[in-house]
């Protein structure tokens, strides 16, 4: 296993990221400190390059590599923000991206990947599909796996939102990112807890509660093709991530299904940013007040939805 993440490597990375990412906006709703019974802080980054913060951690794992290895390209699969990540890092820095996408991939998904220049090669949707191609891919084209969260620089990338955050509001109870394989929610651990005396929360629906069950019983516990309208976050916890939830003692709080569509309309209507269902998640859990607190910083992840799909239409 790669050593773990620090600080220092945040730092790193937000020096590489500085010229490329967006510093992402810190937004407050008077209505919704109310019902929360707190006063909230919303890091957008869902106003983040590619609308997602994905873009910081693929960004700072391109930018990484030495120029011997950026030449040989680098490759991923996913079907959600990695892949226009990895594929807008991989435009940045003059290098092939080879994207590994499932059929099932929404049509303007697929469209962003391929409008930023990166390769696509479909397979079935199936996890065991994805990294069979994956693999075969690679072994063609001797491309760099970056790996959309078990990572030590995507995790470091991940986390200079964190790092932003502390800059930008002072004196935090506690910090909750949403989780599904960790990249982020370690990232935050990492900065939160070198940068303040916020503690770190983790938020996941509790059809997907992969990560709370696995910090309980102190081994990764993965689910098993969840169910969960928060489809970002249907990935299990990484041997990295694991252990850097471990390590900085990271809570974690479970919402329902009903909880994160009522959030994803709250910020809707209050704040007049249209969230996707994995950021809900941890507003679910602060409107929940499962988050304790008087200050709360809450990482919105992401803004890419289908408007013809929202849930609250």
């Amino acid at each position: 296993m790669s050593p773990l993440p620090t600080i220092e490597d945040i730092r790193r990375a937000a020096a590489r990221l500085a010229p490329h990412a967006h510093v992402t906006p810190v937004m407050t709703s008077r209505t919704i400190d109310g019902m929360a019974g707190a006063r909230v802080f919303f890091k957008c980054e869902n106003l983040q390059r590619v609308g997602a913060f994905k873009f910081r951690g693929a960004c700072n794992a391109v930018l990484a590599l030495s120029d011997e290895d950026a030449r040989r390209g680098v490759a991923t699969h996913s079907s959600g923000n990695h892949a226009a990540a990895l594929a807008l890092a991989a435009r940045i820095r003059g290098v092939p991206a080879h994207i590994v996408m499932p059929e099932s991939a929404p049509a303007v998904k697929r469209a962003a990947v391929e409008g930023y220049g990166a390769r696509i090669v479909t397979c079935a949707p199936t996890l065991r599909a994805r990294e069979e191609t994956l693999a075969r891919v690679l072994s063609e084209t001797g491309a760099i796996l970056v790996h959309p969260y078990n990572d030590a620089h995507v995790i470091a990338g991940q986390g200079t939102a964190a790092l932003e955050l502390a800059s930008q509001v002072e004196d935090l109870d506690a910090v909750v990112a949403p989780v599904g394989g960790g990249g982020l929610l370690s990232g935050t651990a990492v900065a939160t807890s070198a940068l303040s005396r916020a503690r770190t929360v983790g938020a996941e629906p509790r059809a997907a509660d992969d990560a709370a069950r696995s910090l309980r019983e102190g081994k990764i516990l993965p689910s098993n093709d969840p169910i969960t309208i928060a489809d970002g976050l249907r990935t299990s916890l990484g041997e990295l991530t694991f252990a850097v939830l471990r390590e900085r003692g990271v809570e974690i709080v479970t919402v329902g299904e009903e909880d994160i569509v009522k959030a994803m309309r709250v910020v809707w209507e209050r704040m007049k940013i249209l969230i996707e269902p994995s950021s809900a998640v941890p507003v679910a859990a602060v409107l929940l007040r499962k988050v304790q607190g008087a200050r709360i910083g809450v990482i919105l992840s992401g803004g890419n939805v289908d408007l013809s799909k929202l849930p609250f239409a």
